[in-house]
C-alpha cells in the first residue's frame, strides 16, 4: 500500500532551522521552561503580530484557560462561546465552571454569527466574555463582533488557534481581541509539537498570564506562593522549534493557499461541492481546504472512497451543543453548524503533500462526483 496522504502533518524546514535552534538549547543546557529561545520566540511572535506581549504557554488550550481568567471569568458567569469550533474552545469555560452559551455560525464565514450573538446578548445581558474562532484559517467578522463586545461591555477573546497568518481587513487575527491565543500543535500551519501562545496589548494581563502559568510562584528565594497556579510554560527546545517555523511560515502560507487553489480549479465545476468561503475583506492562512457537500450521504461516500485510498480526510468540527458533554448548556442559533458537520469535508492540506498526491485525492472524489 502506499504512504497515506495527510490531512496536515508536522514540516519541518528544509534549511534546519528547527534542529539549530534545538542543539543551542542542548549544548547551553537550557532545556527547562526558560531560556533565550522562549525569549526569543515570544519577540519574534510579536514583531509579526504588532502587539505588546506575548506569552509562551504549552498548548492554545493553557492560553484560552488563562485569558479568560485573565479577563476575570469565575465561576458562574456566562461566556458566549462559537458552537462550530474544536473542543479545546470551550472546555476551559468549564475549568473555571463558568457556563457556555453556544451560538451559532453563519453562512458568509462559518464562523460566529454577530446576529446570534446579539440575541444571545438580549437574553442574557450578564455575559462577561465571548469566544469568537477564526476556523480553517478563515476570518470571523471581526470588527463587528468586536463592537457588539465593546457596545456592551463584554471583554473579547480571539481564539486565532487555526488562522496564524490570516488577516481580516488587512490586520492579523489574534489581534482584535483583548486577548488572543494561537495553537502551535502538531498539525497547525507551523508547530512546535506541542505548544501555544498568549498575545495581549495589555501589560497586566500579559503579566498575570505568566505568573499564572509558572506556578504562581512570588519573586523570592524560597518557594511562596498567594494563588493557585498552574505548570503551563513552554519548553525552551520546543521554543527552539518554534523560531525555526516561524522563518518558514510564510513559505507554509503560500503552499496551503496553493493548495486550496488547485481543488477549487479542478473541482468547482461540480455542482453538489462548494468550497470554504473567501471573502474580499478576508485574507486566509488557508490552513485546511474544506469543502461542503449537497448531502450527508455524498459527504460519507467521499470519505469513504478517499479511506479506502489511503487518503486521510474528516468532516468539519461537530458543534459543542450537540457533544454530549455540553448538552445541556444554553444554544442560540438555528442548524448552520449541523449543516457543515453533516455534509462538510476536510480535504488533504498538508505541505508536503506532492502535486501528484494532490491530484490523486481530486480523481477520487471526481470518481465519486461524476454521476451526481
Amino acid at each position: 500500500m502506499t504512504e497515506r496522504i495527510k490531512l496536515s502533518s508536522p514540516h519541518m524546514s528544509e534549511e534546519g532551522y528547527e534542529q539549530g535552534y534545538v542543539n543551542e538549547a542542548f549544548a547551553t543546557n537550557w532545556i527547562a521552561p526558560v531560556g533565550k529561545n522562549i525569549d526569543e520566540f515570544e519577540e519574534d511572535i510579536k514583531r509579526y503580530l504588532n502587539t505588546d506581549y506575548a506569552v509562551a504557554l504549552s498548548s492554545g488550550t493553557a492560553a484560552i484557560h488563562l485569558g479568560l481568567k485573565a479577563l476575570g471569568v469565575q465561576e458562574g458567569d456566562k461566556v458566549a462561546c462559537q458552537t462550530f469550533t474544536f473542543s479545546a474552545t470551550a472546555n476551559p469555560i468549564h475549568y473555571l465552571k463558568a457556563k457556555p452559551i453556544f451560538i451559532d455560525s453563519e453562512l458568509e464565514t462559518w464562523n460566529m454569527s454577530p446576529d446570534y450573538l446579539k440575541k444571545a446578548i438580549i437574553e442574557n445581558p450578564d455575559i462577561k466574555a465571548v469566544i469568537v474562532v477564526n476556523l480553517y484559517g478563515v476570518s470571523a467578522k471581526l470588527d463587528e463582533i468586536k463592537k457588539i463586545c465593546t457596545d456592551n461591555g463584554i471583554k473579547l477573546l480571539e481564539d486565532a488557534a487555526e488562522s496564524l497568518g490570516s488577516k481580516y481587513k488587512g490586520k492579523y487575527t489574534g489581534t482584535y481581541g483583548d486577548v488572543g491565543v494561537i495553537s502551535f500543535n502538531g498539525n497547525k500551519i507551523i508547530t512546535t509539537s506541542g505548544g501555544g501562545m498568549l498575545v495581549t496589548n495589555k501589560r497586566s494581563i500579559a503579566e498575570k498570564v505568566r505568573y499564572w502559568a509558572t506556578q504562581s510562584r512570588e519573586p523570592v528565594l524560597h518557594y511562596e506562593h498567594k494563588e493557585v497556579g498552574y505548570n503551563y510554560r513552554l519548553s525552551n527546545l520546543l521554543a527552539g522549534v518554534g523560531r525555526g517555523q516561524m522563518k518558514v511560515l510564510s513559505e507554509r502560507i503560500k503552499k496551503k493557499e496553493e493548495i486550496f487553489n488547485l481543488y477549487n480549479f479542478k473541482l468547482k465545476k461540480f455542482e453538489a461541492i462548494k468550497f470554504m468561503p473567501t471573502n474580499i475583506e478576508d485574507q486566509p492562512n488557508f490552513w485546511l481546504s474544506c469543502i461542503v457537500l449537497c448531502t450527508h450521504e455524498l459527504q460519507q461516500r467521499v470519505i469513504k472512497k478517499l479511506d479506502d485510498n489511503n487518503v486521510e480526510t474528516r468532516p468539519l468540527w461537530k458543534p459543542m451543543h450537540k457533544q454530549p458533554v455540553f448538552s445541556d448548556e444554553k444554544y442560540v442559533g438555528s442548524d448552520i453548524a449541523e449543516m457543515l458537520f453533516y455534509k462538510g469535508l476536510c480535504l488533504p492540506s498538508d505541505t508536503k503533500m506532492t502535486i501528484e498526491d494532490q491530484e490523486k485525492v481530486i480523481e477520487l472524489i471526481e470518481e465519486v462526483l461524476k454521476d451526481e
